[in-house]
């Protein structure tokens, strides 16, 4: 019972800092145009469904998403962007909660960058500006080009210590 509450505190504690983590890291973006900018939230949220499976880390995605808009609205609340966000956790932790191998690490960010940056972004985009899905699409592969290597290697050097550290501390 009391190795139970423990855990249940710690994982509580540990997910709290990873969600003011993703809000802090979603002030800052380095704008590419109007409609691609480059943002480091994916970290956390990535951490935690590594840590703690595909649900949690859904889960602090979309709160991640959320708190960004309460805390600095940016334009008008659009839910797709909160669904892309849960959906990014949940990748993370599909792929990621077992093993964190480095061809794991380059099939989660494949996963992620094709399905919420090449596919639901810009659909999203597309229903909150009116352009066209090929322009939008056409905009965001440079940045995909650019971003996967790097995206790949933060990845790495993040969720590496973060496993050795739930292997000595969390179990």
């Amino acid at each position: 019972m009391i190795m139970t509450q423990r855990r249940t505190i710690q994982r509580l504690t540990i997910s709290a800092m990873l969600l003011a983590i993703s809000v802090i890291f979603g002030f800052f973006k380095i704008p590419l145009s109007q409609v691609s900018e480059i943002r480091l939230q994916f970290l956390p949220i990535a951490v935690e469904g590594m840590l703690f499976g595909p649900m949690y880390g859904g889960i602090l995605g979309g709160l991640s998403d959320i708190l960004c808009y309460i805390v600095r609205p940016t334009g008008a609340f659009f839910p797709g962007f909160t669904l892309s966000a849960i959906i990014q956790g949940v990748i993370y932790g599909l792929i990621l909660k077992k093993d964190q191998s480095f061809k794991r690490i380059i099939a989660a960010q494949a996963l992620d960058t094709i399905i919420v940056s090449l596919i639901l972004n810009p659909v999203w985009l597309m229903m909150l500006y009116g352009n066209g899905l090929i322009p939008i699409f056409t905009g965001r592969i440079v940045k995909v080009i650019i971003m996967f290597p790097i995206n790949t290697i933060l990845l790495t050097a993040i969720v590496r210590p973060a496993s050795g550290f739930a292997k000595a501390h969390l179990t």
